[in-house]
């Protein structure tokens, strides 16, 4: 017997599911990756500057090390001073002129609130420090002074666990001061999400590392940070969380 060729109508809604099942799926990952459905919901420091959000993402990671061997990669974050340990190539590609920074460096460890953490070499391309607590989180802002179609936070918050590993979340807030922002927010938070992903892991590998190097005896002290000159850091593969 012959099969009936299937409908014109029904090829196309078949379609039409499948895309829209996977662009949500993306969604959902893209806006969620590595956190639980607790840590999306929960209130993190920095919400407060924006309390209805048109976008908002989380993404986490389990690292293993103490959040005293985490923070000071993240307090020399920025342009011009440790990067943002991500796809430097890309990143310069459209002139940003980012090296990410495979040692700590004292001279960029003084950060607090005020201080402008540069994004670009331009002068208005930079976010503020909105709050910061060493060893707990660092939160960024979109400077007000400076027009903008959306306003922006990025919050960075460590949470310690008894086992000595640490909860890294990063948590992205974006609100658009004019509707036509939206799909410029949209398309934002598409990059944000591939160069936020291997940030995590970079700030990851570069903190392990430095637990490896403290219980090898190369580095002294719980507090040791940044791998001896000349010697790299131990990138790990990347892997979607499950």
């Amino acid at each position: 017997m012959k099969r009936k060729p299937i409908p014109p109508e029904l090829a196309v809604a078949a379609t039409l599911v499948c895309l829209v099942s996977c662009g949500l799926l993306f969604r959902r990952i893209q806006l969620r990756w590595g956190a639980t459905t607790a840590e999306c919901d929960v209130d993190l420091p920095g919400d407060g500057f924006i309390r209805r959000p048109a976008l908002e993402a989380t993404r986490a990671v389990s690292i293993k090390a103490p959040a005293t061997q985490v923070w000071p990669w993240l307090a020399q974050l920025g342009q011009g001073r440790g990067g943002f340990y991500s796809y430097d190539v890309l990143e310069n590609l459209i002139g940003l002129d980012v090296r990410s920074a495979d040692r700590v460096h004292p001279e960029w460890q003084g950060t607090d609130i005020g201080d402008r953490i540069h994004l670009a070499p331009a002068p208005t391309a930079y976010l503020e420090v909105a709050d910061i607590a060493p060893d707990e989180l660092l939160v960024l802002r979109s400077p007000r002074e400076v027009p903008a179609p959306f306003d922006f936070t990025w919050a960075f918050v460590l949470q310690q666990r008894p086992d000595g590993t640490t909860r890294l979340l990063v948590r992205e807030r974006y609100a658009c001061r004019r509707w036509r922002a939206r799909l410029l927010v949209e398309t934002v938070e598409v990059a944000s999400f591939v160069m936020s992903t291997r940030m995590l892991h970079g700030i990851r590998s570069r903190a392990e590392n430095t637990r490896r190097r403290v219980r090898r005896g190369e580095i002294a002290g719980p507090e040791a940070t940044g791998p001896v000159e000349g010697r790299p850091f131990e990138e790990r593969p990347m892997a979607l969380p499950m």
